[in-house]
């Protein structure tokens, strides 16, 4: 007997009742989208707004605010500057591997101890950096920093946001993600102005005390201590993880997941020299730089506008297939200059939509019950390739000749991701 179309399988899961799984996932699987937490007391705007406040300081501090000093940690230090951008990237992929842990912690213990520990880890690492005297320690540091990243950045927050509003999670998720877009647009301008009175070093040090203040009694005040408990089967729950991660499904998901950040990632965080072929200054490239970023808020706002009832591959493929269109038209475009920023706006969009679709790929397939492990895992490939993904684009651009023609194998790639994205 064939399964059930997705959208029944939505459906129900939506409404918080037993949904049948996906072929190739063994029957335990069922009781995962069965399960869906119930909403907690900490469902209100008073619990909500803190928690979008401690992302916008965590990805202000922890990610952005390095990104504006790193030519001037490189011209302090005499270290070359792909060396500073090498080792941050390299805490990136520590973030992605040690996201593996943080989830399973996350769904054992909850959030509250480890997400609070993971601030204030963050903020001894920020000191580590600022204190470094060579670029092994600084690298060492970046390691102390990518820990703390995987238990305070989006996959720890998402989890909670799951965890605690079950299928009414898509609105607190879109806030989050609004709040983690507005981080450059909040820490550029306060990281360059501290640099522009003190040292790097001193301004990191400043920094990670703002962090300290600010989000450890955050996480520790407005996390729950623990969940309320679902289900006293822990073998049949590792059953489900098991039987998850075994599933075509699963792999459908997570291949055309990294074929389309690849390319959206590649082409957006290059979107500086690929201005440039198509003679834009440096100035307006940087500033239409600048509007791709704001562009991911649009995306995520939109996205709301999907109903909520559709089978979860069709939001994948829907990114997939906008983002072969306008990775596609900043390939082949060569003006106007209007015509070109519009269209980077755009490609930001999509890969802000991406974000919130990631967000909610594992629930919306399999509940939420073991979110933070299964999500762990699903999203380390995909916070790997996104660190590298501007490494990726210069040495394809390199390969192929031009910024634009990797922008078109690129839009190429994630024609690739859409059609997966169909049996995920």
């Amino acid at each position: 007997m064939s399964s059930p179309e997705p959208e029944h399988q939505v459906s129900l899961a939506e409404r918080g009742e037993p949904a049948v799984p996906a072929t190739g996932v063994d029957d335990a699987a069922q009781s995962t989208a069965a399960t869906e937490t119930p909403p907690a007391a900490r469902t209100g705007a008073a619990w909500l707004a803190p928690l979008a406040v401690a992302q916008v300081v965590s990805w202000g501090i922890l990610y952005y605010a390095t990104l504006v000093a790193a030519s001037r940690i490189a011209a302090d230090t005499g270290w070359p500057l792909t060396v500073v951008t090498g080792l941050f990237s390299g805490g990136l992929i520590v973030s992605a591997v040690a996201g593996v842990w943080a989830g399973r912690l996350l769904d054992a213990r909850g959030p509250r101890l480890v997400m609070t520990a993971g601030s204030a880890l963050g903020a001894l690492g920020f000191v580590l950096v600022a204190l470094a005297p060579t670029p092994i320690m600084f690298g060492a540091a970046w390691v102390v920093v990518g820990t703390a990243q995987s238990a305070v950045l989006y996959q720890a927050v998402f989890t909670v946001i799951t965890r605690r509003y079950g299928p009414r999670r898509h609105v607190p998720l879109t806030i989050i993600t609004v709040a983690g877009g507005l981080a450059s647009t909040v820490f550029a301008p306060i990281t360059a102005g501290l640099l522009s009175v003190m040292g790097w070093r001193q301004a990191f040090l400043v920094l990670a005390l703002v962090l300290a203040a600010v989000t450890v009694p955050v996480h520790w005040f407005c996390l729950e201590p623990r969940w309320a408990a679902v289900s006293s089967h822990r073998p049949q729950q590792r059953r489900t993880i098991t039987g998850v991660l075994r599933s075509r499904q699963f792999w459908y998901l997570e291949a055309a997941t990294v074929a389309i950040v690849v390319p959206l990632y590649a082409v957006t965080l290059t979107a500086i020299p690929l201005y440039e072929e198509k003679g834009l200054s440096f100035e307006l490239a940087a500033l239409a730089l600048g509007l791709i970023g704001a562009g991911q808020i649009i995306g995520r706002v939109l996205l709301l506008l999907l109903p909520r009832g559709i089978a979860p591959w069709k939001p994948l493929a829907m990114v997939g297939a906008t983002s072969v269109l306008f990775l596609a038209l900043l390939a082949a475009l060569p003006g106007p200059v209007w015509l070109l920023v519009v269209a980077g706006v755009l490609a930001g969009a999509v890969r802000g939509a991406q974000t919130l679709v990631q967000a909610s790929a594992v629930a919306d397939r399999w509940g939420a019950t073991s979110y933070g492990t299964i999500n762990g895992l699903f999203a380390a490939p995909v916070t790997v390739v996104a660190a590298l993904a501007p490494a990726i684009g210069s040495l394809v651009a390199a390969g192929v000749g031009s910024y634009a023609s990797m922008a078109a194998v690129m839009a190429g790639v994630a024609l690739v991701g859409t059609a997966l994205a169909r049996n995920s």
